[in-house]
């Protein structure tokens, strides 16, 4: 290992550390430790696997596209950002686990990193060409694992264009009641014969 590896391992190790110092600090402080923890679960995660690191930039990115917009499309393109960030990572993790497994086992015809992606992402997007496909207990188990995840994914998907349908619809139909004016009846038809009625002195 060249002196630029070495480097690059003491800047990771001290911003896991960081990480690490941080989340502990923010834990003692915390007036009630288990509610705390709960909703900063996410964090732990980062800290404790190191793959899921680099979804702490997903924050930023939903802390940008939150300005200036309604509750509901913040909360649509969070899902949307955490969704993608989430598939990124299944996609490496998954591809990179099959071929560990795969790799070198008898009968397999996954044998590069390609090819492993490229079996992950036919697989988690429900398409399943079948040219690549695990044949150890422990790579077919991960195939399970990222059906499940692309299933997921398409429940996210499908959740957030619903979401956005029905918010359309709401502001069009409000911004019928609004110009009739609130109160105010819609127009009326004239009674037959096109003459209306009126009232006698």
């Amino acid at each position: 290992m060249g002196p630029v590896g070495v480097v690059t391992r003491i800047v990771m190790a001290g911003t896991w550390v960081l990480f690490a110092v941080d989340f502990v600090v923010r834990l003692a402080l915390a007036e009630r430790r288990g509610p705390w923890l709960l909703r900063h679960w996410y964090d732990l995660a980062v800290i404790a696997l190191p793959v899921l690191r680099p979804l702490r930039l997903l924050r930023l990115v939903t802390l940008l596209g939150g300005m200036r917009r309604s509750a509901g499309t913040v909360v649509r393109g969070q899902a949307i950002t955490y969704a993608a960030g989430w598939t990124v990572v299944l996609l490496v993790v998954s591809s990179l686990a099959v071929l560990n497994a795969e790799r070198g086992a008898p009968g397999a015809s996954i044998q590069t990193w390609g090819e492993s992606l490229w079996w992950a992402t036919v697989t988690v997007t429900s398409v399943g060409y079948g040219d690549y496909s695990p044949v150890t207990p422990v790579g077919r188990t991960i195939a399970v694992g990222l059906m499940f995840g692309g299933i997921a994914l398409l429940g996210v998907v499908t959740a957030t264009l619903a979401s956005w349908l029905l918010e359309r619809i709401a502001e069009r139909d409000g911004a019928g009641v609004d110009r009739a004016g609130p109160g105010e009846p819609g127009p009326r038809a004239d009674p037959p014969g096109g003459s209306s009625v009126s009232s006698g002195p």
